[in-house]
């Protein structure tokens, strides 16, 4: 199944949200209608999915996909989801080792305003952002990827829309694909001015984008529907996951030196010595002593995760032409369940046992915001030294689960065994 959907239902008008988004689904699926209707046949099964209830709380997909996670689970490539749309350049979320397949479809779709691809265009806004002062980290670091004429990275997924119990739950690869950020929409989401005849006119005039949006979403459909091959790179991901890492030995580096430096200053009387005396002040409550943890086994679950990823890639790049279709579709089902591997049970900890992906979680005080690794940065974050440990086990167990997966598809394609000490086990 290659599955696409976007939500219907909206607070109030919902023109920008979420309808500028399923009027892009809805031609899309009636430009595929038109062709089934020459006699062509796509060769996986599609789905279009229009969500309600969104809006309170994800209601209508996450029934959906819990209604149905066995089929889902043994069915399932991918999810595309849209959501609210508008002009300008375009945005993709997801899974990272689709990072690759969204650079190749963006380059093949025209920006209307520019006449170049909307790739080059998204290439062109993040060098521009990233080279503005204040730019963050973030930025720079993308800005020079587009620079160097690499793929544009794709940003991890939290929540906020109806991918989530897709990717959060089962496990299911999902992508979160709109355009925007030259629409004048400020002040209207989710308001009585969310109206049609605002959206025509400030944020998508002439809906040119929605059409660009069901061109680039569609193409995505396609492409997934009719490649006999995997479209996964699974280097993206490995590269990605590792600088995850990196970020939480960075997060766990510097709690223990801001915890060492106040100790230092509690110590020297520094606080009262350094008030002002004519007004009141207290002393700060001192920060958790914070231990070294044991992420060895999430360090070389990455390090093999690498080198599965590389044999892969390289395996398919060299043998996937020629492979018989039977091997092409066993090596597409597998591709399939790679990204089911990073769920684990007991799932994240505090009452958020549903949340079972070891890779992307929606923080618990971020809202919509993504967290990467998110078992063992929340518990850092968090100060619940424990199970900064324990889920450092049980996301290098997930890891390990997807590279094995890797290395079966090697196997099927008749590349080397995988040379793996038991160190990264």
């Amino acid at each position: 199944w290659v599955m696409r959907g976007n939500q219907h239902d909206g607070w109030l008008f919902g023109a920008p949200d979420p309808i500028s988004g399923h009027i892009a689904m809805m031609a899309e699926a009636k430009a595929i209608g038109e062709l089934a209707k020459t006699g062509w046949k796509p060769k996986r099964t599609l789905v279009y999915l229009s969500w309600d209830a969104e809006e309170p709380m994800l209601l209508g997909s996450t029934e959906w996909v819990e209604t149905h996670a066995a089929e889902l689970k043994q069915k399932g490539l991918i999810y595309i989801n849209t959501d609210g749309n508008g002009r300008g350049f375009l945005g993709a979320d997801g899974n990272h080792a689709f990072q690759n397949f969204v650079a190749k479809v963006a380059a093949d779709v025209t920006d209307p305003q520019t006449g170049v691809s909307v790739d080059a265009r998204r290439r062109a806004g993040a060098m521009v952002e990233g080279a503005a002062p204040g730019a963050g980290e973030r930025s720079r670091a993308v800005a020079k990827l587009a620079g160097d004429g690499k793929d544009i990275p794709l940003d991890p997924l939290g929540s906020g829309s109806d991918y989530s119990s897709f990717v959060q739950h089962l496990g299911v690869a999902a992508l979160n694909v709109g355009f925007g950020g030259e629409g004048s929409s400020g002040g209207v989401y989710h308001s009585a001015y969310d109206t049609y005849e605002h959206h025509s006119t400030f944020v998508d005039p002439g809906f040119v984008y929605a059409g660009v949006l069901a061109k680039t979403t569609g193409r995505l459909v396609l492409r997934m529907s009719e490649q006999d091959l995997p479209v996964q790179r699974y280097g993206d991901f490995a590269d990605t996951v590792s600088t995850y890492l990196d970020e939480v030995k960075a997060l766990a580096t510097s709690k223990r030196e801001a915890q060492t430096l106040q100790a230092k200053i509690i110590a020297a009387n520094a606080y009262k010595l350094s008030d002002d005396p004519t007004e009141t002040a207290g002393m700060p409550t001192p920060l958790k002593p914070v231990p070294f943890f044991n992420l060895a086994p999430l360090e070389n679950a990455i390090a093999r995760l690498k080198v599965s990823a590389k044999g892969y890639d390289t395996t398919l790049a060299a043998k996937g032409a020629a492979l018989t279709p039977d091997v092409k579709a066993r090596l597409v089902a597998l591709a399939g369940r790679t990204e089911q591997a990073m769920t684990t049970e007991p799932g994240l900890p505090g009452g958020r046992g549903w949340y079972r992906n070891m890779i992307y979680a929606p923080g618990r005080f971020t809202g919509y915001g993504a967290k990467t690794l998110p078992g063992v940065r929340e518990a850092i974050e968090d100060e619940r030294w424990e199970d900064a440990d324990t889920y450092a086990g049980y996301t290098a167990k997930a890891i390990n689960a997807y590279a094995d997966l890797l290395d079966q598809g090697v196997t099927l394609m008749g590349g080397p065994a995988a040379a793996t000490s038991t160190g990264a086990r």
